[in-house]
C-alpha cells in the first residue's frame, strides 16, 4: 500500500469551519488556537481541518470570503484537553490567495454557504466527502506546521481559555453583553 492510500485510510473525520477573520491559525507557525479562536471546537475528534472564508467576514478581511483559506492534516494537540493548541503534520495556508470554494468543491460549498453551516465534521459517508478528499490532496505534501519544524518557537503549552486576538476581542465583548442583557447587544451590532 502506498503512502497516500495509507494516509487516506487514516483520515476519517475532517473539521470544516467558516472563518470571519485571519490570524488564527498563524500562517507562519501553523498553530490552530494561537489566538484561542474556535475554543472547545479545537478539542473535538478530527484527523484534519479545512478553514474556509465565510460569506460575510469582518470588513478588514473581505479577501477571505468564500475561499479555501487553510488546510491542516495530522493534528498534534498540546495544552488543555478542552481548548488545545493544534499544530499539524501537513499545513497549507493560502488565506486571501486561496481558490474560491465553489470552483474546487461545489458540493461542499453548497453545504457551507447555501445551507449555512457554520462548521461540520465530514466523514466518508458524507455527501461532500469527494470534495473534502480533493481539498486534502492539496496539502498532502505540504510541510509541517512551523511549530513542529523548529521555526520560531512559541509555547504551545500555554493555557488557552479565550481568544486574545484583536479581531476576536470585539466579538467577545458583544457575546458578554448578549449574556448579560440581550437588548443591549442589538445596539452593539447595529
Amino acid at each position: 500500500m502506498n503512502y497516500r492510500m495509507a494516509e487516506e485510510e487514516r483520515i476519517k473525520r475532517v473539521l470544516i469551519y467558516k472563518r470571519t477573520h485571519e490570524g488564527d491559525p498563524d500562517p507562519a507557525m501553523g498553530v490552530f488556537g494561537n489566538h484561542c479562536c474556535m475554543g472547545t471546537v479545537r478539542g473535538w475528534n478530527y484527523d484534519a481541518v479545512i478553514g474556509v472564508g465565510g460569506t460575510r467576514p469582518w470588513p478588514q478581511y473581505q479577501g477571505i470570503a468564500e475561499k479555501l483559506n487553510w488546510i491542516g492534516i495530522g493534528p498534534r494537540r498540546s495544552g488543555g484537553v478542552r481548548r488545545p493548541k493544534v499544530a499539524f503534520d501537513h499545513f497549507l495556508y493560502d488565506g486571501q490567495k486561496g481558490p474560491m470554494l465553489l470552483d474546487i468543491a461545489p458540493t461542499l460549498a453548497q453545504r457551507m454557504y447555501r445551507k449555512n453551516a457554520r462548521l461540520l465534521i465530514a466523514t466518508p459517508s458524507s455527501s461532500e466527502w469527494s470534495d473534502v478528499k480533493n481539498i486534502l490532496d492539496l496539502a498532502r505534501t505540504a510541510p509541517a506546521s512551523g511549530q513542529l519544524t523548529g521555526a520560531r518557537r512559541r509555547n504551545l503549552h500555554e493555557k488557552a481559555d479565550e481568544c486574545h486576538s484583536d479581531s476576536c476581542s470585539s466579538t467577545s465583548a458583544v457575546r458578554k453583553t448578549e449574556q448579560e442583557n440581550p437588548a443591549d447587544a442589538k445596539e452593539h451590532r447595529g
